[in-house]
């Protein structure tokens, strides 16, 4: 029987889609991609923001009107965030939540036992344990992202992930060390390290987001790179010891939200925008050429045109070498959703402008690079001939010819394009 997975949203629902794929494979499901025939169709959905949702939906009904004879999973945080939503949405044979999705194979045999439709989201609850299946490899990939931590316990007034994912939970080292294992054998030159709230790892057991680092450190990956973080939790100490770490990449996506410390405590963010650049400036001399990236919201309910102006200049004055720009986008459930809301017109002109002073240093940032030789991974080859990786601090990196993915290539920056470096190979 054939199953295929279509993901949308983070690096933890790749890694969740490939958790499952994984286990249903070992039942004798044979994988398929979701463009091929297929017996049952996956969605693991995406819940951060009212546009994720109306991408499940659309999704759902288009995999059931191309395959009526189909079976349609619906999982992930959009139906554990929204469970009378998405039980709504009859186009979806099974739907679960992520609380549940190991359980996919036991699900789809109750549903063909029975033959008529389930709908089992389990709430989350305070004290879960971490659970989930591990992986063993990264299907279609050259870097392996691997979950650590699960749930937030910040309560955002913008976010309804608390909701989706419970409360912090962090996987055991003997666990996380015996699926090192396996990708280690599996031959990942690069692992990321990726969770709902990842700087929160330990906070239930004891351990520190350097702990998990250091065990990956013991084997053969040549990187080791961690996925978004929280700035607060970014101590001295933390730094000082993923600092010693040889494969550590220097590269930290520290969320930022905005640089207005009145939209900040709106936000109910944890720290201030003087707190948040003294981070940055701790990073960057304590890691050789590190690169700091950020999410950066505009529109924001109570966000004054000075307030905005603030922000702009605060993401100047980091220099950010690379900004991803949204507009806010309102949550059901959420206190912000209930604040008086900004015009949509006013959201995306915001938003223009803090992408357009944000790519300018993205550009002097990449123009910066020219005349440097800089270790590559390689991981795509495209169809023009190109074959695209990124270095240690992922900074991307176009060259032509015959290379190899899955491989580290000493490369010469000749030029820029776009959001490229373009290189040469130096053959030593």
């Amino acid at each position: 029987m054939k199953i295929a997975f279509f993901t949308l949203g983070c690096k933890v629902n790749q890694y969740e889609s490939q958790a499952m794929a994984e286990a249903m494979a070992s039942k004798g499901y044979e994988i398929v991609a979701h463009d091929k025939d297929a017996d049952i169709y996956v969605i693991n959905s995406c819940t951060v923001t009212a546009e994720s949702d109306r991408k499940t939906r659309q999704t759902v009904r288009r995999f059931k009107k191309n395959h009526p004879d189909s079976i349609i999973v619906l999982t992930g945080c959009m139906p554990q965030a929204f469970p009378e939503d998405a039980d709504a949405l009859s186009q979806a044979d099974i739907v679960i939540g992520n609380r549940n999705n190991h359980t996919l194979f036991d699900v789809i045999e109750e549903y063909f036992k029975s033959n008529s439709r389930i709908v089992n989201i389990i709430e989350h609850k305070t004290g879960d344990e971490f659970c989930g299946d591990t992986i063993s490899g990264f299907e279609g990939r050259t870097r392996a992202n691997v979950k650590i931590e699960d749930g937030c316990n910040r309560f955002c007034s913008y976010c309804v992930i608390p909701y989706a994912r419970g409360r912090v939970r962090s996987k055991p080292l003997d666990e996380l060390k015996n699926e090192l294992s396996k990708l280690s054998d599996a031959g990942f030159c690069e692992i990321v390290l990726v969770g709902i709230n990842l700087s929160a790892y330990g906070q239930d057991t004891g351990k520190s987001i350097c702990d998990a680092v250091e065990l990956a450190s013991e084997f053969n990956f040549s990187r080791i790179r961690l996925g978004s973080l929280e700035p607060d939790h970014i101590t001295d100490y933390v730094i000082s010891r993923l600092s010693k770490v040889e494969k550590f990449c220097p590269q930290f996506h520290i969320s930022l939200q905005s640089g207005c410390n009145n939209t900040l405590k709106t936000m109910n963010r944890h720290y201030t925008a003087e707190e948040y650049y003294e981070l940055c400036q701790k990073l960057r001399s304590s890691f050789d050429d590190t690169t700091l990236t950020t999410d950066i919201m505009v529109g924001f309910p109570g966000e004054t045109e000075e307030d905005f102006i603030e922000s702009v200049e605060f993401a100047r004055k980091v220099g950010f070498e690379k900004v991803h720009v949204f507009p806010y986008s309102p949550r059901e459930g959420t206190k912000a959703a209930k604040m008086p809301q900004l015009t949509r017109a006013v959201k995306e002109q915001r938003s223009h402008i803090m992408i357009e002073e944000t790519e300018k240093v993205r550009k002097a940032f990449l123009d910066s690079q020219l005349g440097k030789t800089v270790d590559v991974l390689f991981e795509t080859r495209h169809e023009n001939g190109f074959t695209e990786g990124y270095t240690k601090n992922y900074t991307p990196v176009k060259v032509s010819g015959d290379v190899k993915c899955n491989e580290i290539r000493r490369v010469k920056i000749t030029g820029t394009e776009d959001d490229f470096c373009i290189g040469e190979i130096v053959n030593e």
